[in-house]
């Protein structure tokens, strides 16, 4: 077996469940939607995304001995239905990637692991880098140039198999590999359904104004909400999944993850919103620690939980 092969059968073995190789270019042809996007404001107070714009141009400025970009993608869906709601009702939602333990850290463990067996296990003398959704790297794009798959108009990246509940990472390496042919259909078609699905018209074709989204407002968003935002929270604490649950690509292929530790934490499915203002910093940390929830710590999600009580008329 060759060299690309063993690499991508681990990345398998290890528990991606699509794994694809690009060649490191020197310009991304869809930057300039990405440059467009910054310059409109589109990206609300995430001012993190304005920086670094020369490597994430040009990959070859973050790693200048760059050869490959293998890019891997692990399925997050649980299988649980399109949210989990309190016991006491349909009072709030959690959007399903932050059910269980944090992506960043199962990815990154993973993407070690396939370096180790490329440095070690095969004894090539090859560095690479790691990137796991932090790093200076429009990750979508490297995936749809390794093949897996299309960014739809709900701007997520979405793969024949498993639609858009999917987490990407890359592992970037200094030795030339096999490179995989790009995907370039489209295969929304006519199909509008995310962006109709969106309460808040985030969504346009293959844009989305982070603005208003309500995965923004309830993650990214620091500040206190005026009143128009609470009401548009349509009952999400954290995320949201409206144009993932609507899309015929996700309802076609609910394939359940094979990773364990996706599966929802037990308060997710059995606290209600009363019982969620009532954690104290300590108790949050016990709960969401090593879970992208922490990332809110305590403060900002207590405003959130009252945000949607008080938009859902629920007392104390």
């Amino acid at each position: 077996m060759d060299l690309t092969k063993l690499i991508k059968a681990k990345a398998l073995d290890l528990g991606f469940d699509v794994v694809g190789i690009a060649e490191p270019d020197s310009d991304l042809e869809h930057f300039s939607y990405y440059e467009d996007w910054i310059t409109s404001g589109k990206n609300g107070t995430m001012k993190w995304m304005e920086r670094r714009n020369d490597e994430r141009r040009d990959i070859k400025k973050y790693f200048p001995e760059i050869k490959s970009v293998i890019s891997v993608a692990i399925n997050y869906f649980t299988g649980n239905g399109p949210d989990i709601v309190a016991k006491g009702g349909s009072e709030y939602k959690f959007s399903n990637y932050a059910w269980g333990k944090d992506y960043h850290i199962i990815i990154e463990e993973k993407l070690k692991a396939l370096l180790e067996f490329v440095t070690i296990d095969l004894a090539l003398s090859t560095k690479g880098v790691i990137c796991v959704d932090t790093s200076p790297v429009l990750e979508k794009q490297w995936a749809m140039r390794a093949g897996l798959g299309w960014q739809g108009k709900n701007t997520l990246l979405l793969n024949e198999d498993h639609g858009s509940w999917i987490f990407l990472g890359e592992l970037l390496l200094d030795i030339p590999l096999e490179y995989d042919e790009p995907f370039v259909e489209d295969l929304c078609g006519n199909c509008t359904a995310c962006i109709d699905a969106c309460s808040v018209d985030a969504l346009s074709d293959y844009q989305l104004d982070a603005s208003k989204c309500i995965s923004y407002l309830t993650v990214e968003y620091k500040a206190d909400f005026d009143d128009s935002q609470k009401n548009n929270l349509n009952g999400w604490i954290y995320g949201c999944d409206m144009c993932q649950q609507i899309c015929p690509w996700n309802k076609r292929t609910k394939q359940s993850s094979n990773e364990k530790f996706f599966e929802p934490i037990k308060q997710i499915q059995n606290y209600t919103l009363n019982d969620w203002s009532e954690i104290d910093r300590e108790t949050f940390d016990q709960i969401f620690g090593s879970t992208p929830v922490e990332r809110l710590k305590h403060g900002r999600f207590i405003r959130n939980v009252e945000a949607v009580k008080e938009s859902r008329h629920i007392v104390d």
